[in-house]
């Protein structure tokens, strides 16, 4: 019989109700808690997912004895404290993106979980969907040659004001919400930048709308942005030395690519996913913690710090600040 991995979620909302639903089509993982502010709201999570213990508090969730892992799926601006709380109570914790709101943030939970031994990991779902394994074999196999640009967006238009991406104490924005999925894309194939130019529009003391140059050793060179107010293509691109890569929207929910080899016919690969795509980056961390592991080697908490520190420096930029900063 296959050992499960017994999750808990912090947080009811849409994210927590995805990532449950993920959950589900994993034979070796157990939804056995989840953690709200309010009985009412972890009850009625609890009642949808079937799921047996319903706490009324995060805390509670935390220190619930049958949770090997906790997903943590609240706001931006509650993600140090949720974690730490949860690394102290001596829990794996998968931390939905982005990890903080800073890398003085990060920086601190990743020191605790190394001081504790315990797994961590940001969740940057994308970089476990079948199409982005493939991906890295690809280019490790020299299948477009050297990579030398990249070019990736998401951006959306939302009409409601006071959804929370526009409020600044939430850590809303553009670049906190969904700007980080082209920029983590990046430094996944070129790692950090050694040079940064970017633009935003702010409205509500949030960015409603940026873009972003990013420049790395040998010439390398990525262009992203991101946007709440305004919709955008969500497609990315891989422009090598002997070719292209072009993964198909959504590209970071990919099922598509086509690669276009210089001299050849281009090749449409389609390359589909199961569940709705988060039971992936379960799947990692329970892969990770049966081989005893702290980290994933496919999201690095030191290449989580590294996303942080250039978001830092893209709003410094800016001069955006959120409140609790």
């Amino acid at each position: 019989m296959v050992e499960k991995t017994r999750w808990g979620i912090i947080g009811t909302g849409d994210i927590a109700k995805k990532f449950a639903a993920g959950l589900s089509v994993l034979s070796d993982a157990e939804l056995v808690a989840v953690g709200s502010r309010a009985q009412r709201t972890a009850d009625a999570f609890a009642d949808s997912f079937r799921v047996a213990k319903r706490h009324n508090s995060y805390e509670g969730l935390a220190q619930d004895p049958d949770v090997d892992v906790v997903y943590v799926s609240t706001p931006h601006s509650l993600h140090k404290d949720n974690t730490m709380m949860c690394l102290r109570a001596g829990k794996a914790v998968l931390c939905e993106k982005p990890f903080a709101i800073n890398a003085e943030e990060a920086s601190e939970m990743i020191q605790l979980a190394r001081d504790r031994r315990l797994f961590l990991m940001e969740a940057m779902w994308t970089r476990f969907f079948p199409l982005m394994v493939k991906l890295r074999e690809m280019i490790a196999s020299n299948a477009i040659g050297e990579v030398r640009m990249l070019m990736a967006d998401f951006g959306y238009r939302s009409e409601d004001q006071n959804f929370w991406v526009f409020n600044p104490t939430y850590g809303g924005g553009g670049l906190l919400d969904v700007g980080i999925y082209p920029l983590s894309f990046a430094h996944q194939i070129f790692g950090t930048p050694n040079q940064i130019t970017s633009v935003s529009h702010l409205q509500s003391g949030v960015d409603e709308q940026s873009a972003a140059i990013l420049g790395y050793e040998g010439g390398r060179i990525a262009m992203i942005c991101s946007a709440i107010r305004t919709e955008t293509p969500q497609v990315a691109y891989l422009l090598g030395t002997k070719g292209r890569i072009h993964i198909h929207p959504p590209w970071w929910k990919p099922q598509t690519l086509t690669i276009s080899v210089n001299g050849k016919a281009d090749e449409v690969m389609q390359i589909p996913f199961q569940g709705n795509g988060y039971n992936y980056e379960a799947a990692e961390v329970a892969r990770c913690l049966l081989q005893g592991k702290t980290e994933s080697d496919i999201m690095p908490l030191d290449e989580t710090l590294s996303i942080m520190r250039t978001m830092d420096k893209i709003r410094a930029q800016w001069k955006l600040k959120y409140p609790m900063e």
